[in-house]
């Protein structure tokens, strides 16, 4: 197939494909799945082995945002009966990132509901980061606050966070239609914020909100230019008492075009299969390795995720390895471009609240015969781990 062949010399040499390339990816058709799984697993193995890097989410304050985000449900106005608490104590939140380490997670993830940090809560997160670190030797931090103000990546950047996560989400065409408290430009802002103060940028999307292929194509060209290190691919989770709680849009085979398109535009960039994995890609998920060198292992953030045995064991099947602490995750170009100030790919690389690691929406829909490929019975609101009494998932 000559465009695949094309896409995989493009990859090899981290050129941007063009538009159509990537349109024409999200059209190939069922019989050609395999063909566009193993192109672009060509291209992911080029720059990233047979590695899996695992990461860890910590919901430091869960619910109660004032933001209106459709996809999300800790939104403001959410009917959905999910876990409900203020922000975890240091120790608390360096315990519960302790069960991710212990199952192989190289990077905890900390998330907090809300449109962005105050002062106060940077204070809180950076003792948090400190707690984790003097506890996990050479384990990488990345916080999900929201929206940032001047200063606060910096401030966390001091106290040794290594990464910051604000997805995109969407293409700006559309972004007014998810969400109407803040503008897709304040998402761009804070992504570049943190890029600016050193911090290595994780931005990514949400499929499955009932976007075109346009918009697509649109949003991953978008994260291409702002060049993250890092971009999570979330599956909306249409979970009962959100606004998307009837899109169920996705396929098996329509998520992993979809990460098959991502890897051909940000070829030597970590992605990261994120929220709704489990819901979307099903026993589809092995394929996906092939496409995506990360994953979140155990459960998100108001959403529990497969088991993190299950994950492991995936991971051995499917003939990959879990990435060592001790292995830098990107090209050794992409870290010298970050050492140096500048971008690695150029700019021609589960969702909650103003944040978003985790793309959920609620508490689990009931059974509905009348939406076609609705599966409410792989949803399971998250009642372990961080905010509870129980032990996590990892």
């Amino acid at each position: 197939m000559d465009l695949l062949n094309t896409l995989v010399d493009k990859g090899l040499r981290r050129e941007l494909p063009t538009r159509e390339e990537a349109l024409a990816v999200l059209a190939t058709s069922d019989d050609e799945l395999l063909d566009v799984v193993a192109a672009a697993g060509k291209v992911r193995r080029h720059w990233f082995g047979r590695r899996v890097k695992l990461n860890y989410l910590v919901n430091l304050k869960s619910g109660l945002c004032p933001e209106d985000c459709s996809y999300c449900s800790q939104r403001l106005g959410s009917k959905a009966d999910i876990l409900k608490y203020t922000w975890l104590k240091p120790e608390e939140a360096s315990k519960a990132a302790a069960a991710g380490i212990a199952g192989g997670a190289k990077r905890v993830c900390l998330v907090a509901s809300g449109r962005g940090p105050t002062d106060r809560d940077v204070d809180r997160v950076s003792k948090t980061i400190e707690a984790i670190k003097e506890e996990n030797d050479g384990v990488e931090v990345c916080a999900c606050l929201g929206l940032l103000s001047d200063g606060q990546a910096e401030r966390l950047r001091s106290a040794g966070a290594d990464a910051y996560n604000h997805n995109l989400n969407t293409s700006e065409a559309t972004y007014g239609d998810i969400t109407t408290t803040h503008t897709y430009a304040d998402r761009v802002d804070t992504v570049r914020r943190a890029h600016a103060a050193g911090l290595s940028a994780c931005s990514g999307l949400i499929a499955g909100m009932g976007e075109t292929d346009e918009d697509l194509v649109d949003v991953v060209f978008a994260l291409r230019a702002l060049d993250p290190d890092s971009v999570p691919v979330n599956f909306l989770i249409p979970f009962e008492g959100t606004p998307l709680a009837e899109e169920w849009n996705l396929t098996p085979q329509r998520a992993l075009r979809i990460l098959a398109m991502v890897r051909f535009v940000c070829p030597d960039v970590e992605v990261r299969l994120a929220g709704g994995r489990e819901v979307h890609l099903r026993t589809l998920q092995p394929l996906a390795l092939h496409l995506a060198n990360s994953l979140f292992l155990g459960d998100y953030l108001t959403s529990e995720g497969q088991a993190g045995k299950a994950d492991l064991e995936m991971i051995a099947d499917a003939g990959f390895e879990v990435e060592g602490a001790g292995t830098t995750t990107l090209p050794e170009h992409r870290v010298d471009a970050a050492a140096g100030g500048g971008c690695g790919t150029g700019g021609g690389c589960g969702s909650d609240g103003a944040c978003g690691p985790a793309a959920e929406a609620g508490a689990p829909a009931e059974a509905d015969a009348a939406v076609p490929g609705a599966r409410p019975d792989l949803v399971t609101v998250r009642r372990r781990g961080a905010g509870t009494d129980l032990a996590p998932n990892a």
